[in-house]
């Protein structure tokens, strides 16, 4: 089969991990490249505090230039709109190592015109490097009450964006919850998901314009149960993965961002099935049983999903799965 969702980029990029390493450590940064996560990216935002911007940023070029990063998708966290250092990320990273970059993560956008701005500089600074025009694309950070309301306008304001990614600290601040543990449910909480509108929100406008949905990260680094609980609650969702902050958390998003054996087999039949009862030779048939269930086009657009994460994650199917 061969049928799966069309998308530009983000299809060809798994995002199930998605690494952040902070640019002032060069000890994390050469540990990441053998971490094995789908996306690494180094954080020139919040992980740097304000007087080591310039050497993270030096650190950060060192590293795109000089490490291995084979098999990972690179990006780089710029300092949003509201500081000085926005501009001097963008040039120095794109001029000295542009061609080693995949994506630019802007944080706390709160308007299409942040997107915009990032859009234009981005375009000339790759012009000025010798790149080609839209080969870095972006990664937009939802991560306010002003964000969330203009998250469909944000989605929509760059051609570059691969993903809408969900900021629970700075957006948990924003709207002032009563809670100093991110990713968790605040205290008092304790009927339903205290992010379901969030995380909805940002799912919905970034289906709605082709994009990834991320979820962002989970503090309690030493409590992988935890991480667990929290990514399953966004992939349940829909999510397309989850930030990690520590080695312990890269099996855990890996593992359930990915279908389940069973469920991408299932996919598949479900796809081989459809595919034959449509067909001449199986009688152009719209809906038809497939062991206890009947199955028609709207199925085969749910299977569709499954198995393109299944493929993108490197399952293949197996007969005993599919029963």
């Amino acid at each position: 089969m061969s049928n799966l969702p069309s998308m530009s980029g983000p299809a060809s990029r798994p995002r199930r991990s998605v690494l952040s390493v902070p640019g002032s450590s060069p000890r994390m940064l050469e540990k990441a490249q053998s971490l094995d996560v789908d996306e690494v990216f180094f954080d020139l935002e919040d992980a740097v505090a304000p007087d080591a911007k310039d050497s993270a940023r030096d650190n950060v070029i060192a590293a795109l230039r000089d490490g291995d990063w084979s098999g990972k998708t690179v990006g780089v966290r710029v300092n949003d709109w509201s500081t000085r250092w926005t501009h001097r990320d963008v040039v120095d990273v794109v001029s000295a190592a542009g061609d080693h970059v995949d994506v630019l993560i802007l944080p706390k956008a709160e308007s299409p015109a942040h997107v915009s701005a990032l859009d234009l500089l981005l375009t000339q600074a790759e012009a000025a490097a010798g790149l080609d025009a839209g080969r870095i694309a972006l990664e937009v950070q939802i991560e306010s009450a002003q964000g969330l309301v203009n998250v469909a306008a944000i989605a929509a304001a760059s051609a570059r964006a691969e993903s809408l990614v969900f900021g629970p600290a700075d957006f948990m601040a924003s709207v002032n919850m009563r809670s100093l543990v991110v990713g968790e449910q605040p205290d008092g909480y304790d009927v339903g998901d205290a992010y379901h509108f969030a995380l909805m929100s940002i799912l919905v406008a970034a289906r709605a314009h082709g994009l990834q949905a991320i979820d962002g990260p989970y503090l309690q680094v030493r409590d992988v149960d935890g991480f667990r609980r929290s990514a399953r609650r966004s992939a349940a969702l829909g999510y397309d993965g989850k930030w990690v902050l520590h080695p312990d958390q890269v099996s855990a998003a890996n593992e359930v961002f990915t279908p389940s054996q069973h469920d991408f087999d299932r996919a598949e039949a479900i796809l081989a099935a459809y595919e034959h009862s449509t067909s001449a030779a199986g009688g152009h048939r719209g809906a038809v049983m497939l062991g206890d269930e009947m199955i028609d086009e709207a199925s085969r657009k749910m299977a569709l999903v499954v198995a393109a994460k299944g493929r993108a994650a490197g399952l293949r199917a197996t007969v005993e799965g599919a029963r």
